[in-house]
C-alpha cells in the first residue's frame, strides 16, 4: 500500500442525493421528429440548471429501463399517424412532464442512475463493473487472499457503489461480499488518517454491529469485506426479498409487505439504539441508518456499513435533512434515521416524506409516541430526543438481553483529533445545505405571495388609490385662482395694499437753474 501512500486521494465533489427537477419548456417539431427541451435543475439554486433536448425515444428507453421497479409511470403512448400536429404535442409535453414529476417523486427512482443520466448525461457517463473491478484487482495485488466469484449487479442504490461475490483462497466454500465504494464529496481526512482508522474496523467487537473482514483504502475510494448473510438485510425482509436481486425490483413495488409485532419492535429498536450509543460514545460518526443497512442475523439485528462516513458518502436521507436547521449533528442524524426505521417496521412500508404529523390511532400509543418525537414536523424544526433519551423511553427501557462479552473499540489518541475534524466539516456542510435550503424556501414564498391573486388586487387597489389621489389633488390646484403677489408680501398669504397715488416727481436742483 505504499504506492498509494504517495497520492494525494481525490474525491467527488458531486452529491448524487441532491434532487434533480425539471420542466420541459419546449416543444420543437424537427423533419422527422419533435425535441422536447427540458430544464433540469439540481437543488435549490435556480441559477444550478441545464437544458437538455429528447425526444419520445428516449423516453421509451428511460421507461424500458424503469420496467423492473413494477411501478406504474404513465408514459404516454406512441402515435403512428399525427404525431406532428401541434394539439398532440401539447397534449404529449404534458403528459411527459406528469411521467417525469411522478420519477422525480420517488426517493429510489429518482436517485437511479437510468434517471440522473438521462437528465445529466455530464456527470452520468455509464457505470461500468469492469472500472471497480479494476481499482479491486489493485487492491487484491498486495492482498491475494481473495477470488473474485461475480458482480453483484445493482443489489444497492448508490450509484458509485459496486458489490462483488468473493471468497477467501482458503475457504472456497465461504461466501463474502466486496463493497467498493468511490470517495464522496464528504470526504474530509487526509489519506495517512483514513488508512489507519478504516484499519481500526474489524477490530470493532459489538453484538450489534455486523463485522468486518477486511476494510482498506486507495487514492480514489476505499472497500471493505464482509459475510454474505442469505436472508440479507432488515429492507429484505420487510420487502420479502431475496437479497441478490435488483433494489428496484426488491423495495420499489414489493408484491406484499411484512410489519413487526410491537415485542420486536421493542427488541430490535433497543439493539439499533445500543449500537448507536456505543458508536458515539466512541466518536465514531455514522449517519448511514436505514432499513436496508440493517443485517438481521437470527433474533439480532445488526448495523452495516459503518465506513460510509470515512469515505465521504452522503447519507440516505440527505434530501429530507436539508429541510430541518436543528437536525444539523451526525447523532442527530441517526436519531432521525432511527425514526424512519421504527416507521417501517411498524407498518411495512417507507415513509417517503421528510415528517408526519398524523400517525394513526391504530398502532400502540408507546410506538405512536417516539415517533411523534422525532418524526413530526414541530420535533424536527425543534429538538430531537437524544439516543439516551429513546434508552430511557418505556418503549426500550424494560427490554434486557442475555450476558454478552463486553464491547470493545479503542481509537488511538493521535488518531481522534483528525476523526473530530472531519465530523465537524460534515456537520458544516449539512448546515450550510440546511442554510441555503431556508434561504431559497423563503425567496420562493415570497415570490408565490408577490404573484399571488390576491396581493396582485392589493396591488392594483392601491395604485389605483394612488391615482385617484393625485388626480383629486390636481383637480383642486387647477380650480383655485392664482394669487396677486408683490415682493413684499410674496409667499406670506397677506392680502397685498395697493401703492398709493403717484405725484409727479421734483425736477433735480440743476433743472431748475436752466429754466428762463
Amino acid at each position: 500500500m505504499a504506492v498509494f501512500e504517495k497520492r494525494k486521494s481525490s474525491k467527488l465533489t458531486l452529491d448524487d442525493t441532491i434532487t434533480l427537477t425539471c420542466s420541459i419548456e419546449a416543444a420543437q417539431n424537427l423533419e422527422s421528429h419533435t425535441d422536447y427541451v427540458i430544464r433540469v435543475q439540481r437543488g435549490p439554486n435556480p441559477e444550478n440548471s441545464w437544458q437538455i433536448n429528447r425526444r419520445y425515444s428516449d423516453f421509451v428507453t428511460l421507461h424500458d429501463g424503469l420496467k423492473v421497479s413494477g411501478m406504474e409511470l404513465g408514459l404516454p403512448p406512441k402515435k403512428v399517424f399525427g404525431n406532428m400536429e401541434r394539439e398532440f404535442i401539447a397534449e404529449r409535453q404534458q403528459a411527459l412532464q406528469g411521467y417525469l414529476n411522478r420519477i422525480l417523486s420517488h426517493q429510489l427512482l429518482s436517485s437511479c442512475f437510468l434517471v440522473k443520466r438521462f437528465l445529466d448525461p455530464t456527470n452520468y457517463a455509464p457505470n461500468s463493473v469492469e472500472d471497480a473491478l479494476q481499482h479491486v484487482s489493485m487492491f487484491f495485488r498486495s492482498e491475494p487472499h481473495w477470488d473474485v466469484v461475480e458482480p453483484l449487479r445493482d443489489i444497492g442504490w448508490r450509484i458509485r457503489k459496486t458489490y462483488f461475490m468473493v471468497r477467501p483462497k482458503s475457504q472456497p466454500k465461504v461466501k463474502q461480499v466486496l463493497a467498493w465504494s468511490y470517495y464522496g464529496p464528504d470526504k474530509d481526512l487526509d489519506y495517512k488518517d483514513l488508512v489507519p482508522i478504516m484499519k481500526l474496523l474489524p477490530t470493532i467487537q459489538h453484538p450489534f454491529i455486523y463485522p468486518v473482514t477486511y476494510v482498506s483504502a486507495s487514492d480514489s475510494g476505499g472497500l471493505a469485506i464482509r459475510t454474505f448473510h442469505g436472508t440479507g438485510t432488515l429492507k429484505d425482509f420487510i420487502c420479502k426479498a431475496k437479497p441478490k436481486a435488483h433494489y428496484m425490483k426488491k423495495y420499489c413495488l414489493p408484491k406484499s409487505y411484512t410489519a413487526f409485532n410491537i415485542m420486536n419492535i421493542k427488541s430490535y429498536g433497543r439493539m439499533i439504539l445500543e449500537a448507536l450509543k456505543f458508536l458515539h460514545e466512541k466518536g465514531l460518526p455514522y449517519g448511514h441508518l436505514h432499513a436496508g443497512n440493517v443485517i438481521l442475523e437470527g433474533n439480532a439485528c445488526r448495523l452495516l456499513d459503518i465506513e460510509n462516513t470515512l469515505l465521504g458518502l452522503p447519507f440516505f436521507y440527505r434530501g429530507y435533512l436539508s429541510h430541518f436547521r436543528k437536525i444539523n449533528t451526525t447523532e442527530a442524524v441517526d436519531v432521525y434515521s432511527f425514526g424512519h426505521v421504527l416507521y417501517e417496521m411498524t407498518f411495512g412500508s417507507p415513509l417517503n416524506v421528510a415528517s408526519k404529523d398524523d400517525f394513526p390511532h391504530t398502532i400502540p400509543p408507546p410506538i405512536k409516541s417516539v415517533l411523534e418525537s422525532i418524526l413530526t414536523t414541530e420535533a424536527c424544526k425543534t429538538k430531537l430526543p437524544t439516543v439516551d433519551d429513546l434508552l430511557a423511553d418505556p418503549l426500550f427501557s424494560d427490554v434486557t438481553f442475555p450476558e454478552r462479552d463486553r464491547p470493545q473499540f479503542r481509537i488511538p489518541s493521535k488518531l481522534k483529533e483528525p476523526l473530530k475534524a472531519a465530523k465537524s466539516e460534515v456537520e458544516k456542510r449539512l448546515q450550510e445545505d440546511s442554510r441555503v435550503v431556508s434561504s431559497f424556501r423563503r425567496l420562493s414564498k415570497a415570490q408565490a405571495h408577490h404573484n399571488s391573486d390576491e396581493e396582485k388586487r392589493r396591488r392594483k387597489k392601491a395604485h389605483l388609490k394612488k391615482r385617484m389621489s393625485e388626480q383629486n389633488i390636481g383637480e383642486a390646484n387647477n380650480s383655485t385662482p392664482p394669487a396677486q403677489t408683490n415682493g413684499n408680501h410674496a409667499g406670506n398669504g397677506a392680502v397685498p395694499t395697493p401703492p398709493p397715488p403717484s405725484t409727479p416727481a421734483q425736477p433735480p436742483p440743476d433743472e431748475e437753474l436752466d429754466k428762463p
